[in-house]
């Protein structure tokens, strides 16, 4: 289980202002949206609940025993490696040493620094999902990983093969050659309820499977990105801690309702707080990563962000709601479809949006083609507008950000956004702060080996001051494919960092 620390401070839940391109939509027979178009295909073969009364607690007298039995043999461990490089630099004044020297020979002093590889090891848990080997974990617990083995609760060993990851959603599908395996029914995860019980079960800290009780927190939560990229995340109060990730969340009938993916944790351990994915979005990105390789997305081609109340009476609306449109790309399929900056869009195919992460997602269940029928809010009147979604380009990282197609090789995989007073309040920075914020990054870019992070906010390229996107975009137009100097604001400190050209 990651805690969210670690993928982006804490101060930055504030910051959603994310692109609205996303895909991979749940089957047919789950969102019976009649005229629209869905992607997914289902190609794996699993156990969907049944629709019956759900139990009550006099059914369970003597505890929960009958539930966490039946689910315990479809949970797994997943251990994994890879192989990475560490820049050892040596020290002349120490080889220069006699001392040295005398103990080591002339032929010890290294002529240039050398690389030390190391095997990094992670673990996490699995869901088996279907009888013959398909297994639901997170994209974190197998990201790039050369060897992934799988544990069963048997004592079994096998070797997984990965199937396909999806880090926007940190979704990874992984299989393993087997029959006959026990798996989990999946649940209807729009039915989950606040207040309902469940069990989290997985392989905490590596010490064997455990489960634990508590309630549903929230649903629909999003983070402004500061997990994954698109969230809709069921939140819990039963206790999970570093090793659940990937495991199971059941409901009382002990069918699977989300895949626990991370914590927000003070000290690194458990504070009742946890989040899962719902299964059904799981379980449609898992039908297009064994179908594609891949999640083919919808592309509508805006940066959104929540409206709160202050927002709400700035923009002539009563209450807050919706998801506030801050820029609009160009020849994207919103723009295509007369959609503005400025615009409020509060109602997708006539649901009403609740926020941007609501929105966001949605969005993502709609294929590439089909129609979004928007209703928005503009100059104090309300608009129909239909949009024909476009594919979301592999490269994309988010609303107003720097694609990998015009970014120097330097800058490959880093991608930013303005710094909006909204964003520099959440990151501690003056109202008045310009630059570019990065919201998302490679790990294994040229940025994030020189030390770049999320929530870096670009002030300079190359000595020349950068107070947006255009600014931003200009100056690396000019940098072309060299190093390149950056100046970046992380939380109120400035420091140069050089990106080198790989």
């Amino acid at each position: 289980m990651k805690p969210l620390q670690k993928k982006m401070s804490i101060g930055l839940c504030g910051l959603f202002v994310c692109a609205l391109a996303v895909g991979a939509a749940f089957r047919v027979k789950e969102l019976r949206w009649p005229s629209h178009s869905v992607l997914g295909a289902a190609k794996v073969s699993v156990r969907t609940a049944k629709e019956e009364q759900p139990p009550t607690l006099s059914d369970f007298r003597n505890g929960f025993n009958s539930v966490i039995q039946a689910a315990l043999p479809a949970v797994v461990n997943i251990s994994s490696s890879k192989v990475v490089k560490q820049q050892q630099f040596n020290t002349p004044e120490l080889f220069n040493d006699p001392m040295f020297r005398q103990f080591f020979g002339e032929q010890s002093t290294p002529s240039s620094p050398m690389p030390k590889a190391e095997r990094e090891y992670s673990l996490g848990s699995g869901v088996i999902v279907s009888p013959d080997g398909y297994i639901l974990t997170n994209n974190h617990v197998v990201s790039g990983a050369s060897d992934v083995e799988v544990f069963t609760q048997e004592r079994k060993k096998y070797k997984a093969k990965v199937i396909g990851t999806d880090s926007r959603t940190d979704i990874a599908v992984l299989h393993i050659e087997a029959t006959g395996l026990p798996t989990l029914p999946l649940a209807n995860s729009s039915q989950v309820r606040v207040g309902d019980l469940v069990f989290a079960i997985g392989d905490p800290f590596g010490v064997g499977e455990t489960a634990t009780m508590g309630i549903v927190s929230a649903t629909g939560r999003g983070l402004g990105g500061t997990i994954e990229r698109y969230e809709n995340f069921i939140q819990t109060d039963a206790p999970i801690n570093p090793g659940n990730s990937g495991g199971a969340l059941i409901n009382l009938q002990g069918n699977l309702v989300g895949i626990n993916t991370a914590i927000i944790s003070g000290g690194g351990g458990n504070q009742g707080i946890g989040f899962a994915i719902p299964i059904n979005l799981a379980h449609s990105i898992m039908d297009q990563l064994v179908d594609h390789g891949k999640v083919i997305r919808g592309y509508l081609g805006v940066s959104i962000q929540g409206v709160d109340p202050d927002l709400a009476k700035a923009f002539g609306l009563s209450h807050g709601g919706g998801a506030l449109i801050g820029d609009v790309q160009p020849n994207s399929a919103a723009a295509k479809a007369g959609v503005e900056r400025g615009d409020v869009v509060l109602q997708l195919n006539g649901q009403e949006v609740s926020g941007p992460e609501d929105l966001s997602v949605r969005i993502s269940q709609l294929a590439p083609g089909s129609i979004a029928h928007l209703k928005i809010f503009r100059s104090g009147q309300s608009k129909d507008l239909d949009v024909a979604l476009g594919e979301y380009p592999e490269n994309a990282g988010g609303g107003s950000v720097e694609t990998e197609e015009k970014a120097p090789a330097a800058l490959k995989g880093l991608h930013v956004q303005n710094l909006t007073r909204d964003i520099a309040k959440q990151l501690g920075l003056p109202l008045t702060a310009k630059g570019v914020v990065v919201n998302d990054l490679d790990p294994a870019s040229p940025a994030a080996d020189a030390g770049i992070q999320q929530g870096d906010v670009i002030q300079e390229v190359n000595r020349k001051p950068v107070h947006n996107l255009e600014e931003y975009r200009q100056a690396l137009a000019i940098a072309g494919n060299q190093s390149i100097l950056l100046l970046v604001n992380r939380g109120g400190t400035t420091l140069f960092v050089v990106v080198a050209a790989q």
